[in-house]
């Protein structure tokens, strides 16, 4: 049987990769858009060293051109976020546009306000703001960062649709009340260990970890029982030497990047989670933490304030501030009831706002308004 032409050609990075965009673009193809919507996808990134990222990005504008010319898809979806996935994605739009299809830019990342504005020069900037005003539509992960745009490309179309995220099952969650009651319970990935906070991300400073570290140290006076998990990738050594010289090296737990299960493991096992981190646009680690049901800290920067109402689903922190991250860690690790209530919020937040169904529905919305099919 013939192949069912693409309506939509999507590009972004690599599928089975790590990070958000990954993430999101997993959560959408499995809810379903890939195959209502005829979408057939084109990666121009994956992790490995320079020259193999090189081949993959130049196969995939290859692709990307092929798909425009000889099969004639009626969008072009990039996702893209700086530096150099902002070059390769702006000269894919380039591409679609000179072969007549309708472009969109969706926006991932949160250091693109200091790409666009601080690190590129004057010819890169106005590249930038060509790339957004030429495209059909900027997709932006909240109201925050569509504003940006709007100041920075007034020209720019933009829509805001936020992260969608899988809403896992509910579960019926076991605190141990003792050590001999955890010891019993081991291996039941349900129980949650007192004290244990987790932080998924790169490790580097950008997250906020440097405070994360700080924080535990005023933290574990108080606190015996803490455990900081950091999940993910980075300079692992350089970590565990940073909290030897702080003295906490026995509260952190460094076990790098996490898969689906690990992670969605590490969840179940967390009292509490913290994203304290000085940019975002509207991180999938914590929207997966929310959807989770856990209580959770985060800086409140970019896209997240719209996401965590502060005391009512969560709480917020000003970023770089290491004593308003211990106190606010301090509050949920002394208060059950106050980690339940910000936790069952949390997961009916995203429930409400960010079900797969609702996002999916929304960019399917959006496709047929571009091609006219409404």
């Amino acid at each position: 049987m013939k192949a069912r032409a693409p309506r939509i050609l999507m590009v972004g990075t690599a599928l089975d990769g790590r990070g958000g965009v990954a993430a999101i673009l997993s959560v959408l193809r499995a809810g379903g858009l890939f195959e209502r919507e005829a979408v057939h996808y084109v990666s121009t990134h994956r992790e490995g060293g320079a020259l193999a990222k090189l081949c993959h990005a130049g196969a995939g504008l290859w692709a990307t051109l092929a798909t425009c010319l000889l099969q004639r898809p009626a969008i072009v979806h990039a996702h893209a976020s700086s530096g150099a996935s902002f070059v390769r994605k702006s000269l894919v739009l380039l591409l679609a546009r000179a072969s007549g299809c309708k472009t969109i830019f969706h926006l991932h990342g949160g250091t693109f306000r200091e790409y666009a504005l601080e690190r590129s020069g004057a010819l890169m900037r106005r590249w930038i703001r060509h790339t957004l005003e030429r495209s059909s539509l900027v997709i932006a992960l909240s109201d925050s960062w569509a504003v940006f745009i709007e100041g920075f490309a007034p020209k720019a179309r933009v829509a805001v649709v936020p992260n969608a995220v899988s809403l896992p099952a509910a579960r019926t969650t076991t605190v141990p009340e003792s050590p001999a009651h955890l010891a019993s319970l081991a291996g039941e990935t349900e129980t949650v260990v007192p004290g244990r906070i987790l932080f998924l991300g790169r490790l580097e400073a950008a997250k906020g970890t440097a405070e994360l570290l700080d924080a535990v140290v005023q933290l574990a006076p108080r606190f015996p029982q803490l455990r900081l998990v950091m999940g993910g990738s980075g300079d692992l050594d350089g970590f565990r030497r940073q909290a030897a010289q702080r003295g906490i090296a026995g509260h952190i737990d460094l076990p790098g990047w996490l898969d689906a299960a690990a992670r969605d493991a590490e969840l179940a096992r967390a009292s509490v989670f913290c994203l304290p981190s000085h940019a975002e646009g509207l991180p999938m680690a914590l929207l997966e933490a929310m959807a989770a049901g856990k209580a959770v800290v985060a800086s409140s920067v970019g896209g997240i304030p719209e996401l965590v109402r502060d005391g009512e689903n969560g709480l917020l922190v000003p970023p770089h501030d290491g004593a308003a991250l211990a106190r606010a860690l301090a509050r949920l690790l002394a208060d059950e009831g106050l980690r339940s209530r910000l936790g069952a919020s949390a997961r009916k937040t995203v429930e409400a706002q960010y079900s797969t169904q609702a996002v999916c529905g929304r960019l399917a919305a959006i496709y047929n308004d571009l091609a006219g099919t409404r």
